[in-house]
């Protein structure tokens, strides 16, 4: 019950912020108002809220992470690939936003204030639905500063807030339109995977999961994704010998992308 009536105030506050759906339903079952909840935070463009807001989303969204079940390094490394003659590298298949590692990222848009489709399925949505509005209102103002979009290849860090992991390294990958990508293309994936683990570096991270970058939506070939992940995760290693990065986990959510990654991770690339 304390949880429906916390959703009910948090529903409310945000209704009243948007007129113009003061008219919608709100759902009486509690994965009804989840859903309610997590679209209206969705659209919101970033702002302050109150303190009573903050209080309640935060309980709201670690009861959630509490039901989904946080997944640590070491459990990770139960039942997943790991490469024979580089234990750095892992590919483990999951929700990413349950991982417990020091940086996930977050395959972002050029805004870089995350999904405004309600309850669309893209990690960006489903990153910054977890981490709460705060991680937008972050992003927000990393913008102002910078004072335009985000170029692609690039990595920006942020907090997590309601997360398990402790940063989110967000990154614009390359949309491949016709799914057939150039050799520049390439190399903007590419540059990905530098900046982020150069992020994850400077900043003294001992561990990374790496969603699957412009691969989905945008369109580029799932294979030929993983490889050039792989073989830029092992070149920045093998260039930078004194990374602080320990482990690099390759999050991937649907089957055939577990098989590419064994099938990438098992070659010598």
């Amino acid at each position: 019950m304390e949880k429906m009536n916390n959703l009910d105030f948090l529903i409310k506050y945000l209704l009243d912020e948007a007129p113009q759906y003061t008219e919608m339903q709100v759902p009486s079952d509690l994965q009804g108002k989840r859903n309610l909840f997590r679209a209206l935070c969705n659209v919101r463009w970033p702002k302050p809220v109150s303190e009573e807001f903050m209080r309640l989303q935060d309980e709201e969204l670690q009861a959630q992470l509490q039901e989904k079940g946080v997944v640590e390094l070491k459990a990770c490394r139960d039942g997943v690939h790991t490469v024979s003659t580089n234990k750095q590298l892992l590919v483990w298949q999951g929700d990413i936003t349950r991982l417990k590692v020091d940086a996930i990222v977050n395959a972002a848009n050029s805004q870089m204030l995350g999904c405004f489709h309600p309850l669309h399925k893209c990690i960006d949505n489903a990153i910054h639905s977890a981490a709460g509005v705060q991680l937008r209102e972050e992003c927000y103002q990393l913008m102002l500063q910078q004072g335009h979009e985000e170029p692609t290849g690039q990595a920006k860090i942020t907090r997590a807030y309601n997360l398990p992991c402790k940063y989110v390294i967000h990154t614009v990958g390359p949309i491949i339109p016709n799914g057939i990508p150039t050799e520049f293309q390439k190399e903007q994936l590419a540059s990905c995977y530098r900046s982020i683990m150069a992020c994850a570096d400077e900043h003294g991270l001992e561990s990374v999961a790496f969603c699957c970058i412009s691969t989905g939506e945008f369109r580029f070939p799932n294979e030929l994704a993983a490889e050039i992940a792989v073989r830029t995760v092992k070149d920045y290693f093998t260039l930078h010998p004194n990374c602080s990065v320990m482990t690099v986990v390759f999050n991937v959510f649907k089957d055939i992308d577990k098989e590419i990654y064994e099938r990438v991770l098992g070659n010598k690339i």
